[in-house]
């Protein structure tokens, strides 16, 4: 947690000193669609789930190029399906973790934007369960690292983000003493106020 506010603070130190054109600040808050890619062998995705975020940002940049951290309380996760043996077995999986996405934009004219960047997940706890017996609870990274892409729209006070999260590190190595590759991936539609 110390790391995340130290970061904050770097950022919004470079920006100051950049004398940036630019400084906005608010609350943010939105819904999310996630799943959990899975590489191994007896095991695929399964469906989705439905998942929210709320936080706040900081903007800073010219009438072009910005810079815009954010940090946010997640809830997301996902099912996988194990599609070996005689039993069909689906476990649910369910996270809540602080990400910290440090997004660049591009503003092209006065209301559309294209940005990306590099997202830090930090795993606060998990559960995860299965619809015939319990099994061991994956050991789940505290900490994965991923990007963020997608578009926004800036319209009078308001900001709407429209972005794809993928993974770059996997959150967990194996499923009930099997292998695996879990990787998090979300749709997000985020709304953010411009406080000033």
């Amino acid at each position: 947690m110390k790391k995340i506010w130290i970061l904050v603070i770097v950022l919004v130190g470079l920006g100051t000193a950049a004398k940036a054109q630019e400084f906005s600040i608010g609350p943010k808050l939105g819904i999310s669609q996630g799943n959990i890619k899975v590489d191994g062998d007896g095991y695929e995705s399964g469906s989705e789930k439905l998942g929210y975020h709320v936080g706040a940002f900081v903007r800073m940049g010219g009438n072009s190029l910005y810079l815009q951290p954010e940090v946010l309380y997640v809830n997301t996760g996902g099912e996988i399906k194990e599609t070996q043996g005689s039993e069909d077995k689906t476990y649910e999986a369910s996270f809540n973790r602080f990400d910290v996405p440090i997004m660049v934009g591009f503003k092209i004219g006065e209301v559309f934007r294209v940005q990306g960047g590099p997202v830090a997940s930090f795993l606060l706890n998990s559960k995860f369960k299965d619809n015939i017996a319990p099994d061991p609870e994956p050991e789940y990274k505290n900490a994965t690292v991923g990007y963020q892409a997608g578009i926004g729209f800036d319209i009078a006070n308001m900001i709407i983000d429209l972005k794809y999260e993928g993974s770059l590190s996997n959150q967990a190595e194996s499923i009930a003493g099997f292998d695996t590759d879990q990787r998090q991936n979300q749709l997000i539609v985020s709304l953010g106020l411009r406080l000033f």
